[in-house]
């Protein structure tokens, strides 16, 4: 079984992966109408991976022109709700069933441990899809109550062609948040992958169509965002963009609907996650065990990693203690393909770099290394866990997204302070409280301005949970029934009947 695989068959069947490397439009693999190719690297070894298909704003134009003409014919927009469900449900059907091939692209591309890719991501996309499957008839229009001479009725239909940028921190996953509920709604796609992780989505592209979806419903044009992101939020028959990325190029997307056709736009974007920890909480150990795990987690790379420890001063010298002692060796650099790994590479060199830069900068700001604060002797672009306290929220390491392994321990005095320097961020994705008072629970969830908020635990959730930001986090939900309903529109029909 795959469970049961060592790191020597992980390699193996590594070395013999096949996989495509060129745009999906249509229906079929294409080369990229100019030629151009660009180079995916291994971030574990830092050895080129392969060439893929560089996308242009003339390979734009083709996918959205093949999305439009499937839309335009009705072939899955007009088809029975019970049968679209079937499609996307034999779809998720098949993506658990390619299970090894999807965790080793992602894992290849991105750095991603093979163990988390089997336990966590491939999962997860098979319950968004199925989740949403579960959707397609489930879609309500409305008669409302009018007077006697009339009929009025409310319709929802679906958009037209939505254009889902991701990102390459959860290839699959992402992806699969945008692309089901655009999918479940009667939608065309143009999935625009990262240009660091561009091969599952290919993947998933080729699946769609095994499963029965039609040809032209679900593209993918792989490149860079400069070359084929923006051209697709920019391009006038894209009636949405679907964006998870950074809080910079989030806001280009709303100028790009704005000088183009005002399409609609949902963002997820940066985040700065507190976790509160106050003095009354219940079990020290159980809450640092979640702390360890929301900012190590993923290599850090998490869009709402609880980077801010906002560490109730009673107990903010055990915290830190425990915190040491429990998670200095909790996540350990290693192999990806490495079943035992559980802290892969960063994903390229460059942010590596990065990160690194912001360690020295907690440095220089008075800021404390309690460990880590380096990077191992390994061949990729890795980066020790790090946790620093004695951090001020004025310092940049508090305040900016690293998107990396590193923990900022912030000493507060009582709920009312921690909910302050707590809110004190241009993010609001998500954040938690610990404690053991109901009362102290309810008004930090009344007061936290998150999209997300967690009560004695940390990333929890299921498919009803709206995922999604305040402030410059983003606007728009992910998962849950809001996530498929933003991918139509209403329209009203008054029937005069005197």
């Amino acid at each position: 079984m795959t469970t049961e695989l060592t790191t020597r068959d992980w390699h193996a069947r590594a070395a013999a992966l096949k996989y495509a490397t060129g745009h999906f439009i249509d229906g079929a693999h294409v080369d990229a109408r100019g030629g151009g190719r660009f180079t995916v690297v291994n971030p574990a070894t830092l050895a080129p991976l392969c060439e893929v298909a560089a996308g242009t704003a003339a390979d734009i134009d083709r996918a959205v022109a093949s999305g439009r003409r499937a839309f335009a014919s009705g072939v899955w927009r007009r088809m029975a709700p019970r049968d679209r469900l079937a499609v996307l449900s034999r779809y998720a059907q098949l993506i658990g069933a390619n299970a090894e091939r999807f965790a080793l692209l992602d894992t290849l591309t991105m750095g991603k441990p093979i163990r988390d890719m089997l336990a966590i991501d491939v999962p997860s996309a098979v319950q968004t899809f199925t989740y949403f499957a579960e959707l397609c008839d489930k879609v309500d229009g409305a008669v409302t109550a009018t007077a006697s001479d009339a009929f009025h009725y409310i319709l929802r239909e679906p958009l037209g062609v939505v254009g889902c940028i991701v990102p390459w921190n959860y290839p699959l996953l992402m992806a699969s948040w945008k692309v089901a509920p655009a999918l479940a709604a009667g939608n065309s796609v143009v999935l625009k992958p990262a240009e660091q992780s561009p091969l599952s989505a290919l993947l998933m592209a080729e699946l769609f169509i095994e499963a029965g979806g039609p040809p032209g419903v679900f593209n993918v044009v792989n490149g860079h965002g400069e070359a084929t992101g923006k051209p697709l939020a920019l391009h006038g028959d894209v009636n949405k963009i679907a964006f998870t990325g950074s809080t910079e190029v989030g806001k280009m997307m709303l100028v790009y609907a704005g000088q183009s056709n005002l399409k609609r736009v949902s963002l997820e974007c940066g985040g700065k996650s507190p976790q509160i920890f106050l003095a009354d909480l219940e079990d020290l150990d159980r809450a640092v065990n979640y702390a360890i795990s929301g900012i190590f987690g993923n290599m850090g790379e998490v869009c709402n990693a609880g980077s801010r420890l906002l560490v109730d001063k009673p107990i903010a010298e055990a915290f830190v203690a425990r915190f040491v002692e429990l998670g200095r060796d909790a996540y350990r650099p290693g192999d990806p393909l490495d079943p035992s790994t559980n802290l892969g590479p960063l994903v390229t060199a460059g942010h590596r770099a990065r990160v690194v830069s912001y360690i020295e900068r907690g440095r220089k700001d008075g800021a404390r290394v309690e460990f880590g604060g380096d990077a191992p002797a390994l061949p990729g672009s890795y980066v020790n866990p790090t946790l620093f306290s004695g951090v001020d929220n004025r310092m940049t390491i508090a305040r900016e997204e690293i998107f990396g392994p590193v923990a900022a321990a912030i000493t507060v005095n009582g709920l009312e302070e921690a909910i302050r320097i707590a809110n004190d961020s241009i993010y609001g994705l998500a954040a938690s409280i610990w404690t053991r008072d109901l009362r102290t629970a309810h008004t930090a969830v009344r007061d936290l301005e998150a999209g997300v908020i967690w009560v004695n635990c940390f990333d929890h959730g299921d498919m009803t949970q709206p995922f999604g930001g305040y402030k410059q986090s983003g606007q728009g939900r992910d998962k849950c029934l809001e996530s498929l309903l933003s991918y139509t529109q209403t329209k009203s029909a008054w029937v005069h009947l005197g």
